[in-house]
Order: C-alpha cells, then sequence, then structure tokens
C-alpha cells in the first residue's frame, strides 16, 4: 500500500454507469438525483425506486412530487425542453418497496435491473424519534438486508452505499470514531440484544393486540412506547437511532465481500451552495426552534449553549456520497464516514438564539392578520431542572388554577384545561425526544472524511463541484443569509 493517495474522478465514474437510489422519494436523495442529472448527464441509467400510493403510480409520483420541486428550476433552466428527453432516457422508474424480498419489484424489471445496476444506494429511513418499532424495525433494520440482498443478485455491483446517522452512537461524548457496532453490540453493556428475537416480541405484541380487537390509534401508541422501551434498555435514546444501529449491524455482519460504505451523518441542514443556497422541505429538529421563536409561540430555549451542535448542510452529504461511490466501488471493504461539522468547524448551541434574533428582528414573521410578530430576546434554559421550574411557573401553577376554576364553574372550561393539558404534555414529550441532541458532548472523528476529501481530483472543475468540507461554512453567514430564509421559504 502506497502511503500516495489515488486521487478519483467523480465525473469518470459515473460515465455510463446504473445507479439503483432506493428511498428516493427523501429529501436527500432527491438532490443527489438532481446533482447527477446537473452535472453527470452521461450517467447511463438512474433506477429510482419509489412506492405507488393509492392515488398515483410510482412513475406519477416522480414527475408530480420530484420534478416539480423548486429544486429541479436549476437542471430545468440548464436543460430547457430537452430535460423531458434527458429524464425519459436516463431516469427509470421502480415501483418497489424497502420492505418485501426483492424489494418488490416485479420480476421482468428486476431481470433488467440484476444485469444493469452497477452501484446501490440506500437512503429510505424513517427519521421519527418514535415512531412505531414494527415500522421502524422494517424500514430501518431488516430494510437495509433486503437491499444488501438484491445487491448481491446484480452481476455487476461493485459497491453498496448505505446512509445511517452520527447519532447511532446515542448519548456518548468525547471523541466519536468511524467504527462499526458489530451484531447485537449495545450502548449500555446490556447483553442479549438479537434482532430476530426483537422482529418476534414484535410480532408477538401484534398479535396479542388484534386478537383483543384493540382499536388502531392505541396499537399506533403500544407501538410506539415498545420502541421507546426496547431502544432504552440497551442504551439508546429513542427508536430512530436503535433501529439504525442494528441496519447497521445487519448490513455489516451479512456484506460477504461486497464494497459497503456507510455514511453517517450528523444533522442534516438546508443546501449550502447546489443546485442553490437554501433549499429544505420537511421540518428537522432545530428548525422547528427556529420557527416557533419567529412565530412569538417559543419563549425559551431549552440547551447547554456550550453544548455543540452538529449540522452539515444537504448538498455537501451528497458530494460526500458520490465521493465515497467512486473511491470505493471494488475495494471489497467496509469503511465509515462521519460527515458533521464538529471536528473541523464546531458550532455551539449558543449560536442558534443569536442568528433566530438577528433574523426575525430584520425580517419579522408577518401573522394570519398581516402583522409583524415582535421577537423578544429569548430566555436560556441551560439544564433539564431549569426547565421544569420554567414549566412549573409557566404552566402548571396556571394549570391548578385553571383545574379549581373549573370545578368552581361546574367543569365549565373542561376543553380549555383539556387543550392546556395537552400542549404542555406535548412539550413535555417534544423535550424528552430532543433533550440528547440539546445537552450533546460528543465530537465525530471524520479521519476517513478527511482522506475521502483529498481524494477528489485537483483539477479544480471537481474539486468546485464535490465540496464536503465543512470549514469553508461561516456559520453566521450560513444561518442569517440561507437556512433560515429557506426555511420560511419552503417550509411554513
Amino acid at each position: 500500500m502506497s502511503t500516495e493517495m489515488e486521487a478519483v474522478s467523480v465525473l469518470q465514474y459515473l460515465d455510463n454507469k446504473s445507479i439503483l437510489v432506493i428511498g428516493a422519494a427523501g429529501f436527500l436523495a432527491n438532490i443527489f438525483v438532481e446533482k447527477i442529472l446537473r452535472v453527470a448527464p452521461n450517467v447511463k441509467k438512474l433506477y429510482l425506486l419509489l412506492r405507488a400510493s393509492n392515488e398515483k403510480s410510482a412513475t406519477q409520483r416522480f414527475k408530480d412530487e420530484i420534478l416539480g420541486k423548486d429544486l429541479y428550476k436549476v437542471v430545468k433552466e440548464k436543460y430547457g425542453p430537452n430535460l423531458t428527453q434527458l429524464t425519459s432516457e436516463k431516469v427509470t422508474v421502480v415501483n418497489g418497496d424497502i420492505c418485501l424480498a426483492d424489494l418488490g419489484i416485479q420480476d421482468s424489471l428486476a431481470h433488467e435491473m440484476i444485469h444493469q445496476v452497477d452501484a446501490i444506494i440506500n437512503l429510505a429511513a424513517t427519521t421519527k424519534f418514535d415512531e412505531r418499532y414494527d415500522v421502524a424495525l422494517g424500514i430501518n433494520t431488516l430494510g437495509p438486508l433486503n437491499v444488501l440482498d438484491f445487491a448481491k443478485k446484480c452481476e455487476n455491483a461493485k459497491i453498496f452505499v448505505h446512509v445511517s446517522t452520527a447519532y447511532v452512537s446515542g448519548e456518548k461524548s468525547g471523541l466519536i470514531m468511524e467504527t462499526p457496532y458489530r451484531m447485537g453490540e449495545t450502548l449500555n453493556g446490556t447483553t442479549g440484544l438479537d434482532i430476530n428475537h426483537e422482529r418476534k416480541l414484535v410480532q408477538e405484541k401484534l398479535d396479542q393486540l388484534l386478537v383483543i380487537k384493540t382499536p388502531p390509534e392505541t396499537i399506533t401508541q403500544a407501538m410506539k412506547d415498545m420502541g421507546l422501551t426496547r431502544a432504552k434498555m440497551y442504551g439508546w435514546p429513542n427508536t430512530y437511532v436503535f433501529t439504525k444501529a442494528m441496519g447497521e449491524m445487519m448490513v455489516g455482519e451479512k456484506r460477504d465481500n461486497i464494497s459497503l460504505v456507510l455514511i453517517r451523518p450528523s444533522i442534516i441542514t438546508s443546501t449550502f451552495k447546489e443546485p442553490f443556497p437554501g433549499w429544505t422541505e420537511g421540518i428537522r429538529t432545530i428548525d422547528s426552534l427556529a420557527v416557533g421563536y419567529g412565530k412569538g409561540r417559543l419563549t425559551c430555549f431549552l440547551g447547554d449553549l456550550n453544548a455543540i451542535s452538529d449540522v452539515m448542510p444537504a448538498d455537501m452529504v451528497v458530494n460526500s456520497i458520490l465521493v465515497s461511490m467512486a473511491a470505493q466501488a471494488g475495494k471489497q471493504k467496509e469503511i465509515i464516514y462521519h460527515l458533521g461539522s464538529s471536528q473541523k468547524n464546531p458550532l455551539k448551541n449558543e449560536k442558534f438564539p443569536e442568528v433566530a434574533y438577528q433574523y426575525f428582528t430584520t425580517k419579522p414573521w408577518t401573522n394570519k392578520d398581516g402583522k409583524p410578530v415582535h421577537v423578544r430576546k429569548i430566555e436560556i434554559l441551560s439544564s433539564m431542572p431549569s426547565f421544569h421550574r420554567y414549566m412549573a411557573i409557566h404552566y402548571s401553577i396556571p394549570l391548578k388554577g385553571l383545574a379549581v376554576l373549573n370545578m368552581v364553574l361546574c367543569k365549565l372550561l373542561d376543553k380549555s384545561v383539556k387543550d392546556f393539558h395537552r400542549k404542555i404534555n406535548l412539550a413535555l414529550r417534544l423535550v424528552d425526544l430532543y433533550q440528547p441532541y440539546l445537552f450533546f458532548y460528543g465530537v465525530f472523528d471524520d479521519s476517513n472524511t478527511e482522506k475521502l476529501q483529498r481524494m477528489v481530483l485537483k483539477t479544480g472543475v471537481e474539486t468546485e463541484m464535490f465540496y464536503f468540507d465543512p470549514k469553508i461554512i461561516n456559520w453566521d453567514d450560513y444561518f442569517v443569509k440561507t437556512h433560515i430564509p429557506g426555511l420560511v421559504k419552503y417550509v411554513f
């Protein structure tokens, strides 16, 4: 092994390649597909695996839900009327489901793909922290194995990229390494984690609930509770990161000699630069806080201001995936890449209240009556006890007063007491789910990712095109000029 690192050309790699994208309707997958169509029109084929919905075929979903997005405006400008021709030649929409054997792909198409596919990228995930356990296990844990099994059948497949999350590390602090979780390994040392056993437990629980004719919403709650209970039992803070960690174990254990890349991004935020700055969709952790504040609903920020929030713009994550494909195809190894900013360009929590205040004082949110919402400097609660005190003063004590008043008024106020209760319970639940991330003291080591950056062809064109170095981000600029405006434009 020479110390001289080989350079890779991503454009050369993509030339005439057929790539299967799983979970093609998701945020990252959209950006991934847009990037390839825009910079590598010589790609041979993009097979996009989408579930058909009740109303629409998978192909219709691609046209409406993906190409119809603002995200594609740059590609539309670039190709004009030729885009339709390009997508009909290059894109094959595949109706399928990650939870099914052979991904539920119909035989004739599966046969074509088995002969054609060079690379498989799995971006399918459910990212709800408190997802139903049966759903999360199906998509995040067992799904990747179905993808791997399909990849093994593809005779030319030289690379399988599985997108995981940096937070499979749970609530660890200190330097977190780019190392795999081995089958059955747990975060708290509790032994006996067995994925097949988890699958059986879920099935038994569902069967039990069905026998006694449990209403659907009760089943949903039972499945959500079960996920959180099982996760916490083995040391993970929520169902999402627990099932993602088990998904990593599955593909790591069963990959045989397939080249496996595990991408572990931290919190993914709006695009930094391409196709344009500030593209985002859906609402993520820190974003819901920014918006609640801008709308005048959030008056306190819970979190340690000195803790580090690790965020990474989506376009950088996509660029790293593309470079990793070119770098690792055919290597027959497993390699893990942390994609985050905490090692190279750490962002302290104290930045969030500052940038939110800065943005919303200059461009206030307009409420339904067309009046601007004036934001105040936010109250910072830097520990869980201080949060509970805040809740007691602002909510629990008034609630007791309301309850007394309600008794006096013979329960006339029942609805407002219930609403108030509901709001408090929601706040407490969100805090419980997000708390591990608001008080997070880990730093994600990115040695492998740094090596990957150095492999990008130094031709200028590709260094410009496949940037993913977080050091180039100025956080103040990014939040005030890119990320928050993006949220305001696309999400609210």
